[in-house]
């Protein structure tokens, strides 16, 4: 046992409260818990932050006692690397406060919140933000890796529309940045991930784009193979107002197949032009696609998504567009399913976000592309099969594969992707970690 764990306990206990400290007990298990259940992990200490001060105090104490420090925010890292073992664990899940100014569009979210508590917020305004498609997964980890999600042709990342963070350093030091104040810090987070301190607050850029077009068109999968090679087209002439997510899942009858997740933001009338081209890629089992808000969108991801407790293994590719070996490994990653839950989720790039110059953040990729999420998924139980089913479809897509990958999803096992993760901001980036934090305390996602 680590001799600066009880001496870090009492110094924050003593400072913060005992409610805000834990070693053990219901409250402590509960935060060590994350949504893969693969992850047993069993921090030193957990502190529940209720605002900045005791962010810097628990990260002040780490420093002073030698402790590893994690932070966790949603609780979605498949890895769980917001609870690691033995460390002082900053759970920030008493920060969810959401604050709207409607006539600015701009939203300031504490660092705790979710995608739902965002979107829930902005929405009485007749407001959205650019979020993933998980209502629960949280809005800090998601944005400082990249955010991709169903509005970024039209809006970008979630990144790109972050205005101004406030940032607690290794040092204990609570910072602004943004565009004039600690402006290498704000383009490094924009990207670099969780790496250079505590996110404690965030402002966000919001649009108007309630309603959208959205829904469901699911191929069976012998129709798959000819469905992704006309998507294409489809995909390579899109407008910025409509963006396709693909999966490849099992659907409602047990069946693997082909699902096409449209959203369209902008103007009804010619988005149900370009949601029927969609539909007549072949002939669809179903297809429910109408106008939603984006808030009970990511409410149905969620009912459809969230199976606490499950085993969860995550790959990642990107590629530059639906190539044969990409949609013949597409197509056979479903049909070799090791579970129903597994899935592979395709989030298309383009528009908006690949409009920004690729040296503005430190986001490294700002081409056309299409990202994918290799998730294998299973009751618990032998993890080995799913493991390799995992492995094997992450290197059939890597034939065609651009260098590099989205590091919210990349395992430190990933050497030759990390290395080539942050394009050619890889250098930069580096620098900007040895200026803002030279004893590398913060390690939320994999750095070159």
């Amino acid at each position: 046992m680590n001799a600066g764990i009880p001496a870090a306990a009492r110094e924050l206990t003593d400072r913060l409260g005992p409610d805000a400290v834990a070693t053990s007990g219901p409250l402590y298990d509960r935060t060590r818990r994350v949504w893969n259940g693969a992850v047993t992990n069993r921090p030193a200490l957990v502190v529940h932050a209720r605002g900045t001060a005791d962010v810097q105090a628990a990260v002040r104490a780490a420093r002073d006692h030698g402790l590893p420090l994690s932070v966790r925010g949603g609780g979605h890292d498949w890895l769980g690397r917001g609870v690691r073992d033995g460390a002082l664990v900053i759970d920030l899940a008493g920060m969810r406060r959401v604050e709207v100014d409607a006539q600015a569009a701009v939203a300031t979210v504490d660092g705790g919140a979710t995608a739902a508590d965002l979107i829930g917020a902005a929405s009485p305004h007749g407001l959205s933000a650019v979020t993933g498609t998980v209502g629960a997964v949280g809005v800090a980890g998601l944005t400082l890796g990249g955010g991709y999600g169903l509005l970024n042709g039209r809006f970008g990342l979630a990144l790109d529309n972050l205005l101004a963070a406030d940032v607690v350093l290794a040092d204990g030091r609570a910072v602004t940045a943004d565009a004039d104040h600690e402006a290498e810090l704000f383009w490094a987070i924009r990207g670099g991930g969780g790496n250079f301190g505590v996110v404690t607050s965030m402002r966000h850029r919001l649009h108007r784009a309630d309603p959208i077009l959205a829904g469901t068109i699911f191929y069976p999968l012998p129709q798959a193979a000819a469905v992704l090679d006309r998507l294409n087209e489809v995909l390579s002439a899109a407008p910025d107002e409509l963006t396709v997510a693909i999966a490849m899942l099992t659907g409602p009858g047990g069946a693997p197949g082909l699902g096409l997740l449209p959203a369209w933001s902008g103007d009804p009338a010619p988005g149900e032009a370009h949601i029927d081209r969609l539909r007549r890629l072949g002939s669809p089992a179903f297809a429910k696609v109408g106008p939603t808000t984006y808030s009970d969108l990511l409410h149905a991801n969620d009912e459809q998504g969230e199976t606490i407790g499950h085993h969860v293994a995550c790959r990642t590719r990107s590629v530059p567009h639906l190539t044969p070996d990409t949609v013949s490994a597409l197509v056979k990653a479903a049909a070799t399913f090791t579970s129903p839950l597994s899935r592979v989720l395709c989030g298309q790039f383009h528009g908006a976000a690949a409009r920004v110059p690729v040296e503005s953040t430190a986001f490294g990729l700002r081409r056309n592309h299409i990202m994918a999420t290799i998730i294998s998924w299973w009751p618990p139980g032998d993890a080995e099969p799913h493991q390799t089913w995992a492995d094997a479809v992450s290197e059939a897509l890597a034939r065609d594969a651009l260098p590099g990958g989205y590091p919210n999803g990349l395992s430190p096992d990933d050497t030759t992707q990390i290395a080539d993760a942050y394009g050619p901001n890889a250098t930069r980036l580096r620098a900007a970690k040895t200026r803002y934090d030279p004893s590398n305390t913060f390690t939320a996602t994999p750095l070159p």
